[in-house]
């Protein structure tokens, strides 16, 4: 069984990841959606949210699954059986960080390759972050992130600024 690991944030799930998942689902038997718990960062949604939300979003393909998970991606991959890492690339910047952790990875384990998918052109711009701030300012994001997500990033701008009003 062909089995891949595309490892992320997703703090929220963007089109753009969204496209990466449905592309890397269609080469693969299964895509595993690793969701980082990352304590280095303080996220918009925890991590039990943000599986939810791409359960949501995932549900009309069948070979994907999403899992939380926490330290090293290439450890995580080893555990799920996998032999893949997916990675997105949108601009020549993701491409030096992400040659860099594909080299890391792959020295730590030889057994792990990366896969890497370029962004489709309509999703190139958009960001996780980019998304957060166009929804603080309450801008439109629609166009960003899938129709399911938009109402739970709404909710959590709005809870975030009355708490910021007090």
């Amino acid at each position: 069984m062909k089995r891949a690991v595309y490892p992320g944030s997703f703090d929220p799930v963007t089109r753009g990841h969204l496209d990466i998942i449905e592309r890397a689902a269609a080469l693969v038997d299964e895509l595993v959606v690793g969701v980082l718990n990352n304590n280095a960062k303080i996220p918009l949604f925890s991590v039990e949210e943000r599986v939810n939300m791409l359960n949501e979003v995932i549900r009309h393909i069948p070979n994907v699954r999403v899992e939380a998970f926490s330290g090293l991606s290439v450890d995580f991959v080893k555990s799920c059986g996998a032999r893949f890492i997916v990675r997105g690339l949108r601009a020549v910047t993701d491409f030096e960080y992400e040659l860099q952790m594909a080299q890391t990875n792959r020295s730590i384990d030889r057994e792990i390759d990366t896969l890497f998918f370029t962004t489709a052109l309509q999703y190139a711009y958009i960001s996780s972050t980019i998304v957060k701030e166009v929804a603080f300012y309450g801008g439109d994001i629609s166009g960003f992130v899938p129709e399911c997500v938009v109402s739970h990033i709404e909710r959590r701008i709005s809870e975030k600024q009355r708490e910021n009003k007090v």
